[in-house]
């Protein structure tokens, strides 16, 4: 049993999620949005750090895993990305919570298989594999994505160390 935080970085909204796993299933636990106001990027950092120190302290997670910056639509827009991403992984590194990153690609195509899926594929696939009632709201559901890709990923690597050897690309 481990409680994975997943992180959705960005400096006008954060998006967090935390799933249980267990064994192989997966368990929703909580996830929301950190909505941050039109104030100067350091305040804004500050409220992303704080926020998410509440989170951790709340939930008290192993693990931790955010999206990887791509690139924005402007050099300014990935530095203030880049910022946030840092915000985010200094309060999870504070709490001796190691931390994972994965490129959007990756994290598409663990949670939906493709790893050019819109948003609403993500939502959709999100609500199947952690059995929500209701739609996530966008962010948070980028978040629990993250989450869960970063558990897909921890279980293969179990697998392949426990596996005795390998046939033809398989593990036996």
């Amino acid at each position: 049993m481990s409680l994975i935080l997943g992180i959705d970085p960005g400096s006008r909204k954060t998006g967090f999620g935390i799933i249980n796993t267990v064994g192989s299933r997966y368990e929703y636990v909580a996830s929301g949005v950190i909505r941050l106001k039109d104030d100067p990027l350091p305040e804004r950092l500050k409220v992303i750090y704080q926020s998410l120190c509440e989170v951790i302290d709340e939930y008290c997670p192993q693990q931790a895993a955010i999206e990887q910056v791509f690139m924005a639509k402007s050099a300014g827009s990935a530095l203030k990305l880049g910022q946030a991403r840092g915000a985010a992984i200094v309060a999870a590194v504070n709490s001796d919570i190691p931390v994972a990153e994965y490129e959007a690609k990756k994290i598409k195509q663990s949670v939906v298989g493709n790893g050019a899926a819109d948003k609403t594929q993500i939502q959709h696939m999100v609500k199947q594999l952690l059995r929500l009632s209701g739609m996530p709201q966008e962010d948070a559901a980028d978040a629990l994505a993250v989450a869960l890709c970063h558990a897909n990923t921890y279980q293969h690597l179990v697998n392949i160390a426990q596996a005795k050897h390998f046939r033809r690309g398989r593990i036996v």
